[in-house]
């Protein structure tokens, strides 16, 4: 067991903490990494103000990047020093879902996820609960190794954070979750760090045509840096006129990266005939949706849901690694800011501003 300093949520709409707990020594299967540098999320920010409820105290962050210090006695395939980046979802890679390539929705992950011991305590020995099993805003954590990718050399561990959340949960959702077809047209709803992975996944993929729609200027002027080619105010009369002014009968493919049900909805709206909506935001929790059900019977819609990225985390975030390395896919941009660890609580009050895709924290600073 050593001792580290986290930001620890004490009670929910308060700061997080900054304090010493101490981390567990790994499991047979575990790796314990020294974290450098953790994306801020907006699904944090759900448990943070209850819209998702969490057991506390709980530390929180999932977005991780970091260098291997220690391995337990059956991990294999990393050692003490290895680049990594973490996946939120661990998998069995043997269940019915695992088998059929997605991981994502492993049937034991709670399993999986189990320990006989807390991984983080308090320095009088009581329990911390961790986000997903991981509590990334710690300067040490202990993940499962078939949750943890070897980055690259090349991956600044600023940006190769970014791989574990925002990135693999948009652009996965283009070519995983939904499936875009080249060619095809896009909308985005929410043009945030999702969202505007989302649309470097559609460009990927492409798509002939890329609709950011967002309420900030800002984000939208971004938009077109990672791939948009038009831009549509949601807040300036209504998106779903516009994007039909703009495209005819509507788009082959909406995604809503924002997490309402009013975004929902929109996004059902903005597909044509036999078109697909996908569902990438985290609603709060008890949202429910109301949808036209003729959608579905006479227009063929389609509306689904993504989570993380629809397909196997591993594999994706390496082969997204790659992309970065050949230029095509665009991580340097997105970090906006990178703050030191002492700063996180500022950090969450900026991601409120229009001009933010994503900030980074450097938990060693």
């Amino acid at each position: 067991m050593i001792t580290t300093r986290a930001a620890v949520l004490n009670a929910v709409n308060q700061p997080l903490e900054l304090t010493d707990i101490q981390v567990d020594d790994p499991e047979p299967h575990e790796v314990r990494v020294g974290v450098t540098n953790v994306g801020l999320c907006q699904s944090d920010l759900h448990y943070m103000t209850g819209t998702v409820p969490t057991d506390l105290p709980v530390v929180v962050g999932h977005e991780v990047a970091g260098v291997v210090e220690a391995v337990g006695s059956e991990v294999v395939g990393l050692q003490p020093g290895d680049r990594v980046v973490g996946a939120l979802t661990p998998s069995c890679g043997r269940c019915t879902n695992c088998e059929a390539g997605r991981s994502t929705q492993c049937l034991r992950v709670e399993e999986i996820r189990r320990r006989p011991r807390p991984a983080f305590q308090t320095t009088d020995g009581q329990p911390i609960e961790r986000l997903g099993a991981i509590g990334a805003f710690s300067q040490h954590v202990l993940m499962r190794e078939n949750s943890l990718v070897r980055l690259p050399d090349d991956v600044p561990l600023h940006v190769g954070c970014l791989l574990a959340c925002c990135v693999i949960t948009g652009v996965g959702a283009v070519f995983r979750g939904a499936q875009v077809r080249p060619g095809s047209t896009v909308a985005v709803i929410g043009c945030g760090g999702v969202g505007s992975a989302i649309i470097q996944g559609a460009r990927l993929a492409g798509a002939s045509a890329i609709v950011a729609i967002d309420l900030d200027e800002d984000r939208l002027k971004a938009a077109r840096t990672y791939g948009a080619t038009h831009v549509v105010n949601g807040g300036d009369g209504d998106p779903v006129e516009k994007v039909h002014r703009l495209l005819g009968d509507g788009v082959d493919y909406a995604f809503e990266a924002v997490g309402s049900a009013r975004t929902a909805q929109t996004a059902l709206a903005l597909v044509r005939p036999a078109g697909t909506a996908c569902l990438v935001g985290i609603a709060p929790m008890g949202t429910e949706l109301s949808v036209p059900a003729l959608d579905f019977f006479f227009q063929e819609k389609r509306l689904i849901g993504s989570y993380m990225g629809s397909g196997q985390a591993r594999e994706d975030i390496a082969q997204f690694a790659r992309l970065y390395q050949q230029g095509r896919l665009l991580l340097d941009e997105m970090v906006t800011q990178v703050i030191p660890f002492s700063e996180i609580n500022e950090g969450f009050e900026q991601m409120k501003s229009g001009d933010v895709t994503r900030i980074v924290v450097d938990l060693q600073s």
